[in-house]
C-alpha cells in the first residue's frame, strides 16, 4: 500500500459526493487537489527542475575542485625540478667541504708524523692522505658539473682546489702554503653555498607569489560558481514554485478542511467515531476514546474492549446501515475507571469510507439529563408522600394524645397486673406513633437552616457525648482519627448534630458488642457543579467525615433502598432517619454516600463543603 493510499484511508471524515444538495455537489477539496495536479506525474514533473539544478551545481563544484588541484599540481611540478637542483647543489658543496677538512686533517696528522720519524718510514696515514687526496679529485669532477650561476668564480674555485691538492703532495710546502690555502678554500665554498641559499629563497618566493596568485585564480572561480549556482538555485527555485502553486493551494484548502473538521471533533464533548463496512473503527474522536479506553483505530466493534454494555450499545448501533441519521435509544455504560454509571443517547448517520458505505456513531452523554429525571421524580415522589403523610400524621396527632389521656386515666384506675402490662404495651405503641408522626413532620416539612461558623471536630465530639449511653451498653470502642488543623464551615449545628447522632446510633446497633466504630475527618478537595462531560465543574475546598463499622453490611438492594422513605431494616424503625440526614446533608451543599457489602461492615461518608476563609 502506497503512502497516499494510507492516506486516503484516514480521510474519513467526508461528506458523500453530491449529497446535501448545492452545496454537497460542490468539488470537495481533495477533488480540487487532484485536479491541481496532485498525482505522481505532476510531482515527478516538478522535480526535474529541481534535479537538473542540482545536477549542475553538483558539476560546479566537481569543476572547481579539478581546476583548484590541477593549479597546485602545475605549481608543484614547475618549482620541482629547481628545488632538485638546488638541494642536490648544496649537498655536492657540503660534501666538498668536508673532503677537503678531511684532508686537511689528514695533511696535518701526516706532517707531524713525518717531522718525528725523519721520513725513514712511511705510516699508516700516509695511506689515509692519499685516500682522502683522492676522493677530494673525484668530488672535485663532479664540482665542475655542477650548474652555479657564476661560471667565473666556479672556475677560480675550481683552480684553488687543486692546487691545494698539489700542495697536500709536498708536506714541506704544505707546511707553509696549507694552511693559507685550506681557509681561502673554504671561504670560497662557504661563498658558494650562499648563493645557492639566496637562490633557494629566490625559488621560494617566487613559489609563493604563484601560490597567491592561483588562490587568487581559484578563489575568482569559486565566486563565479558560487555566483553561477545562486542564478541556478534561484532559477531553480522559481521553477519548482511555479510548478508547485496550484498543488499548494490545493494542498492548503485540504490542510484547512482537514484541520477545521478534526478541531470540530476533538472539540465536541459527545463521542464520534468513523466504523466502516467490515465494522472497523476508522477514526474516533478524544471523547469517544475516553468512553472506550481500549479501543484503538483499526479494531472491529465486535471485539471485547469494554464491558458487556458497551458491546450491547456498540453492536445496536452498527446492526442495520441507515440512509438517514437515526436514533438508537437511551443505554447504560460504566464510568472507564469506575465513579458510577453513565448514560448515553446513541445515533448513526450515513458515511462514506474508501467509496464504501459506512456509519457515523455519535454518543451524546445523557447522564446529567438522565439524572435530573430521575431526581425529578424523586422529588416529585416524596413531596406527594411528604404531603400525604403530614396529613396523615396530623390526623393522627389529635386522636393520639386524647388516647395517651385516656391510657393515663386507666393506669390510675386499675391496680390489676395484667391490666398494667397490657397499659404498658398501649403506651409503647402510642409513643412508636407520637415518634412516627414527628419524623413525618421533619420530613415533610423542610426547616430553613441557621448558619453559623461551626467547628467540625467539636462537633463531632458533642454527637458521640449524645450517644454516650448506648456506647456504655454495647461496650462500643470509637477509634476517633482527626486532623490536627480545624475544619470550619458555615453550618446549622443543631441538623447536623441530629445527621451524626443518627449515624452514630445505626454503627453501634449494626454491630456485636465490643466491636469497634471508627470516626474520621479530613480535609478534601470537592468539584462543586461538576457535570459528567467535564464543563461546568469547580474545586472547592470540603471536609469529608465518614463513620465506619464491623457490622453484618448490606447486600446491594438494600444498599440502593437506604435513603428511602420509610425503608428500614430495624424492628422498631421508621425509615426516616437516613432519608432526613440526607435531605439535611444536601441542604448544606453536601452529599452523603454508603459502602457496604456482606460480611464486611458499612462506611457512611458525608462530604461538606468549607468556609470560604479556612481554605
Amino acid at each position: 500500500m502506497t503512502d497516499e493510499q494510507k492516506d486516503e484511508g484516514r480521510v474519513v471524515y467526508s461528506r458523500p459526493e453530491g449529497e446535501g444538495g448545492e452545496e454537497g455537489a460542490r468539488p470537495s477539496a481533495l477533488s480540487k487537489f487532484r485536479a491541481a495536479g496532485g498525482t505522481s506525474a505532476s510531482l515527478w514533473r516538478a522535480l526535474v527542475p529541481l534535479l537538473v539544478g542540482f545536477a549542475l551545481l553538483v558539476g560546479l563544484v566537481l569543476g572547481l575542485g579539478l581546476q583548484s588541484a590541477a593549479r597546485v599540481q602545475e605549481i608543484t611540478l614547475s618549482t620541482r625540478s629547481d628545488d632538485r637542483r638546488l638541494a642536490f647543489t648544496s649537498n655536492s658543496l657540503l660534501n666538498l667541504r668536508l673532503a677537503l677538512s678531511r684532508l686537511d686533517t689528514e695533511a696535518r696528522i701526516r706532517g707531524r708524523v713525518d717531522a718525528g720519524t725523519g721520513g725513514v718510514m712511511l705510516p699508516p696515514s700516509d695511506l689515509r692522505l692519499r685516500n682522502e687526496r683522492g676522493e677530494v679529485e673525484r668530488m672535485l669532477a663532479e664540482f665542475e658539473r655542477l650548474p652555479l650561476g657564476d661560471a667565473a668564480k666556479k672556475r677560480e674555485t675550481r683552480d684553488l682546489i687543486a692546487g691545494y691538492v698539489e700542495i697536500t703532495k709536498d708536506l714541506r710546502d704544505y707546511s707553509l702554503r696549507g694552511f693559507e690555502a685550506a681557509r681561502d678554500i673554504d671561504d670560497r665554498l662557504r661563498s658558494l653555498m650562499s648563493g645557492v641559499a639566496e637562490e633557494r629563497a629566490r625559488l621560494d618566493d617566487r613559489r609563493y607569489d604563484t601560490l597567491e596568485r592561483a588562490q587568487d585564480e581559484i578563489k575568482f572561480l569559486m565566486w563565479l560558481a558560487a555566483l553561477t549556482g545562486l542564478v541556478v538555485g534561484l532559477a531553480t527555485f522559481f521553477e519548482v514554485w511555479r510548478r508547485f502553486r496550484q498543488m499548494r493551494r490545493g494542498y492548503a484548502a485540504l490542510q484547512r478542511e482537514r484541520q477545521f473538521s478534526t478541531q470540530m471533533l476533538e472539540g465536541m464533548p459527545s463521542a464520534v467515531a468513523a466504523i466502516d463496512r467490515q465494522d472497523r473503527i476508522r477514526s474516533a474522536n478524544a471523547a469517544f476514546f475516553s468512553v472506550f479506553p481500549d479501543a484503538t483505530v483499526g479494531a472491529s466493534i465486535h471485539a471485547k474492549f469494554t464491558a458487556p454494555e458497551g458491546l450491547k450499545l456498540l453492536d445496536a448501533a452498527a446492526s442495520q446501515r441507515v440512509t438517514r441519521t437515526a436514533y438508537h435509544g437511551r443505554f447504560p455504560l460504566p464510568a472507564a475507571g469506575g465513579g458510577g454509571d453513565h448514560a448515553f443517547d446513541v445515533y448513526s448517520s450515513p458515511l462514506e469510507i474508501d467509496g464504501e458505505p459506512g456509519l457515523l456513531l455519535t454518543l451524546v452523554d445523557a447522564t446529567e439529563a438522565a439524572e435530573a429525571e430521575r431526581g425529578l421524580r424523586r422529588q416529585e415522589a416524596l413531596a406527594a408522600v411528604g404531603q400525604a403523610a403530614a396529613q396523615v400524621a396530623h390526623e393522627i396527632k389529635n386522636p393520639l394524645g386524647s388516647i395517651r389521656l385516656g391510657v393515663a386515666m386507666l393506669r390510675d384506675m386499675t391496680r390489676e397486673r395484667e391490666a398494667i402490662t397490657t397499659i404498658d404495651l398501649v403506651e409503647r405503641g402510642i409513643e412508636h406513633l407520637s415518634k412516627l408522626t414527628l419524623d413525618v413532620t421533619k420530613f415533610s416539612r423542610r426547616r430553613q437552616l441557621s448558619l453559623a461558623d461551626t467547628d467540625l471536630t467539636d462537633l463531632l465530639n458533642e454527637s458521640l457525648d449524645l450517644v454516650a449511653e448506648k456506647l456504655r451498653e454495647k461496650r462500643t470502642p470509637i477509634e476517633r482519627r482527626f486532623p490536627e488543623e480545624p475544619l470550619q464551615g458555615n453550618w446549622d449545628e443543631d441538623q447536623l448534630r441530629q445527621v451524626f447522632v443518627n449515624l452514630f446510633a445505626n454503627a453501634v446497633d449494626a454491630g456485636p458488642a465490643e466491636s469497634p466504630v471508627t470516626v474520621s475527618a479530613e480535609r478534601v478537595t470537592l468539584n462543586a457543579g461538576e457535570r459528567r462531560n467535564g464543563e461546568g465543574a469547580r474545586q472547592v475546598a470540603g471536609a469529608r467525615v465518614s463513620i465506619a463499622d464491623r457490622g453484618q453490611g448490606m447486600d446491594e438492594r438494600t444498599r440502593a433502598r437506604i435513603f428511602e422513605p420509610f425503608f428500614t431494616t430495624k424492628k422498631k424503625g421508621t425509615g426516616l432517619g437516613l432519608a432526613i440526614a440526607r435531605q439535611i446533608v444536601e441542604q448544606h451543599g453536601g452529599a452523603i454516600r454508603v459502602e457496604s457489602a456482606p460480611g464486611e461492615g458499612t462506611r457512611f461518608t458525608i462530604e461538606l463543603p468549607l468556609s470560604p476563609e479556612s481554605t
